[in-house]
């Protein structure tokens, strides 16, 4: 009697599991918000490479994976400590344009990916940066991950980024928080 109820119990997980599978549907969430950087777009460009950015984010530690350039380059590999128990989040630099002021992640776990990328336009003497999010969920807790994630990251539009990097430009230090 024990085994077939196992059995059986086996047998609806699975069936669950399949409904689950086939219920999921992929979402792509995307948003942008521009930037006023205080700094000729010679100066400001290089704090969105990995490595410089741990000049101005508080809390942003990258560990390299591959690279032959020690501060960016195009397919430079490395990864981050992951938010709520997600684990690392594995980075990419997908794009990498220096001469047209242009740097483009991709980031993944195994239930989301999403891209992040980086213009950026000089206007007089300061740079205008375009950051574009765009997240794609893999599985539903993917999907929900993401929204929450979006929401997070524009609830002041970037202009807590825009704030800590004008501080580090202006002081040389971080802004702590």
């Amino acid at each position: 009697m024990c085994s077939k109820l196992l059995i059986l119990f086996s047998i609806v997980v699975i069936a669950c599991s399949k409904d689950e599978e086939n219920s999921f549907q992929a979402e792509r969430l995307q948003r942008a918000a521009t930037i006023v950087v205080n700094a000729p777009i010679e100066n400001a460009f290089p704090l969105f490479g990995p490595l410089r950015e741990k000049e101005w984010a508080v809390g942003w530690e990258p560990s390299l994976i591959l690279s032959k350039d020690p501060l960016v380059e195009e397919h430079m590999i490395f990864q981050t400590k992951g938010h709520e128990g997600e684990g690392k989040y594995t980075w990419t630099i997908t794009q990498y344009q220096p001469a047209t002021y242009l740097i483009e992640y991709t980031v993944f776990t195994s239930e989301r990916i999403w891209f992040i990328r980086v213009a950026c336009e000089a206007v007089d003497n300061k740079t205008n940066a375009t950051i574009s999010y765009t997240y794609t969920g893999l599985t539903n807790d993917g999907n929900k991950k993401n929204k929450l994630a979006i929401e997070k990251m524009y609830a002041h539009n970037l202009k807590d980024w825009e704030e800590a990097i004008n501080h580090y430009l202006k002081t040389g230090q971080q802004l702590l928080q």
